[in-house]
């Protein structure tokens, strides 16, 4: 394959699909077929201790009706639970279940696993240095922060 021809935004694009369909193909091998990139990303707020539905709205940047329906979505195939609000009675909270604490144990274990692919590959020494940079440019490019428009899927 000639890789002359992709520009950096075609590789990272490219390089980030590959890793996600991956993921999400080895996730459904493992019985977690119904799991999409977003929900990954609410998780990763949820741990360790729960969140309301604003919360997690504007953690994702999407509307509390649209995380509602994700919720509902998540709680009926078992991943999620809303409960009492420990701080407000009339309030929920959402939690990660077992099944829900499965998948993400499991989405780090292969993310490590295909990452170890790659360092095999390309080197340790180099995916160090890839993983600085990218670091750096993305904390450049949002004035030493995530961006709130740029959110990692997982």
């Amino acid at each position: 394959m000639n890789h002359s021809g992709l520009d950096l935004t075609s590789l990272l694009s490219l390089s980030f699909s590959a890793l996600i369909d991956e993921l999400h193909d080895r996730l459904n091998e493992l019985g977690f077929g119904d799991i999409r990139p977003a929900h990954g990303f609410m998780f990763k707020h949820i741990i360790p201790d729960g969140a309301t539905g604003i919360e997690l709205a504007e953690h994702l940047g999407i509307t509390k009706q649209a995380v509602s329906k994700m919720v509902d979505y998540l709680e009926k195939s078992g991943y999620v639970i809303r409960q009492t609000h420990p701080n407000d009675k009339r309030g929920k909270i959402i939690v990660l279940t077992e099944r829900g604490r499965q998948v993400m144990k499991a989405k780090e274990e292969i993310i490590a696993e295909i990452e170890q692919r790659w360092i095999d590959n390309i080197g340790a020494e180099r995916m160090l240095m890839l993983k600085e940079d990218l670091t750096k440019l993305v904390y450049e490019a949002n004035e030493g922060k995530i961006s709130s428009r740029s959110k990692p899927v997982w």
